[in-house]
């Protein structure tokens, strides 16, 4: 073999490098030849979802695990990159392209939207996304690890733009420009669909929504099933999968998934079909959750979740148990057009040092003096933070702690249990909303409230505080 000259070595460690790149990134690992675990012959419906590219909305409409949303972020990457795989039939963009991938909030957005994309926190650059085609990212304020961005490397020279966004930002937030491609990640509100679909116009672009369908026949997945005209047909289409349609869940997955699966959301995760009926939320029998009424151990750690309104303000309190892990609904305030002032003072008696949680909508301004609730309770001395507010996730989530004992009800808590009795949805698959301040409260304790939890504060310190040779602070944070 003949000596290389410097630059073949160099040209030959380009080549190595890139072939590197090439087997280990994400992005090549998918949908290969073959009959690999993961080659598309095994994906028709993902492979469906890319062929319908050239329509100008398209819904992937699945069951839980079938990869929606390895689907919805495999795309963006090609568009982002202009590197198609030789089978692609959809969409093509030649030039570089400005995008939004957009998650239900910051958190999700973060924590599913942006891993899929670009990696995880603890892991960047391990996303779909190859990370040597990733020029630049943009840090987001407010949330650590968030980003709000990415210049990614076109294959015809420039910089593609990503931008990550979220719903709960309101449809404001997505006036203004024009974008080529839209990814949206689970199902959003009907103003904000609408709105981001104005974006795509001037570009000729293109807007793609991947969800679990289970907000039942919600005014978007009505518009891909049932469009209004004929015309406005030809610019949708709609695929649905099911667990039949992927070879990755063995049937021990499946029957794990089941058996935390409220019977409503049955259809929904596990066929992608609409979660529709009336019923109950949690269809679970009252005398399986209830527990004497007790003393919580003083040792325990606790928390509340409130629920603010001028109609009704309710504030429900929680214990963990330590052994068992168990949470213990323990007490609750159910009040009617009540000075903050009042609702405060209940509160405080239950335990000054217990921390809370409060509905996110507090951080609005309220109808009393302009200033957000959350800020008017804080200053009374309340210790609280806004709750997460994903609803249906909400809902799982309670509802798989109560169908497994991991979380009960004190017995003497009539208002919740009567609640509870009437929580239910319509015939479209909604929840009614009608009398459900502490069911809202239930879900921002299990999803928020938990995880504040803090164990009461130690004696000698509350006996320091109480003869003022201890700060407020002291004890608080202790």
């Amino acid at each position: 073999m003949p000596d290389l000259t410097i630059d073949d070595r160099l040209r030959l460690d380009a080549l190595r490098d890139e072939a590197e790149r090439r087997t280990t990134s994400r992005f090549s690992r998918f949908y290969p030849d073959g009959d690999g675990p993961l080659s598309r012959s095994k994906y028709q419906k993902h492979l469906d979802f890319f062929a319908a590219g050239h329509t100008k909305e398209r819904l992937f409409m699945a069951a839980n695990r079938v990869g929606k949303s390895e689907a919805g972020s495999y795309e963006l990457t090609c568009h982002l990159t202009g590197v198609y795989p030789h089978w692609w039939s959809g969409r093509r963009f030649t030039t570089p392209v400005e995008c939004w991938a957009v998650g239900t909030n910051s958190q999700t957005t973060r924590d599913i939207v942006q891993a899929k994309l670009l990696g995880s926190v603890q892991a960047p650059g391990t996303g779909m996304i190859p990370s040597h085609l990733i020029e630049k990212t943009i840090n987001a304020r407010g949330l650590a690890g968030a980003l709000e961005g990415a210049q990614v490397r076109h294959v015809s020279g420039g910089l593609s733009l990503v931008g990550l966004k979220s719903y709960e930002q309101g449809r404001q937030s997505f006036e203004g420009t024009a974008k080529h491609v839209v990814w949206c990640d689970e199902e959003p509100p009907q103003d904000v669909y609408t709105e981001m679909l104005y974006r795509t116009i001037t570009t000729q672009g293109l807007i793609m929504v991947t969800f679990t369908p289970l907000q039942g026949m919600s005014e978007v997945v009505k518009g891909f099933l049932e469009p209004e005209t004929t015309e406005s047909a030809k610019f949708k289409t709609f695929i649905q999968a099911g667990w039949r349609d992927v070879p990755h869940l063995d049937e021990s997955e499946r029957i794990a998934l089941m058996a935390t699966t409220p019977p409503y959301q049955i259809a929904a995760r596990t066929e992608g079909e609409p979660s529709l009926g009336s019923g109950a939320i949690y269809p679970i029998a009252e005398r399986e959750i209830l527990v004497p009424t007790a003393t919580i151990p003083e040792s325990w750690a606790r928390c509340y979740a409130m629920d603010v309104g001028w109609n009704r303000t309710a504030v429900l309190w929680g214990a963990k148990d330590p052994g068992s892990g168990r949470i213990v609904l323990y007490d609750e305030h159910y009040r009617g057009q009540g000075e903050p002032a009042s609702h405060a003072e209940a509160i405080k008696a239950r335990g000054e040092w217990i921390r809370g949680v409060i509905d996110p909508a507090s951080s609005g301004s309220s109808q009393i003096d302009g200033r957000a609730l959350i800020d008017i309770y804080g200053r009374m001395g309340l210790r609280l933070e806004p709750a997460q507010n994903t609803v249906e996730a909400g809902l799982t989530e309670t509802w798989n702690l109560l169908v497994s004992g991991r979380l009960v009800v004190q017995e003497h808590l009539t208002n919740w249990r009567s609640e509870f009795r009437k929580y239910h949805r319509n015939e479209q698959g909604r929840i009614v909303k009608i009398a459900d301040h502490l069911m809202d409260s239930t879900r921002y304790l299990v999803m928020s409230g938990q995880h504040a939890m803090k164990a009461p504060p130690k004696p000698s310190l509350y006996r320091q505080a109480a003869k003022g040779t201890a700060t407020m602070t002291d004890w608080m944070s202790a």
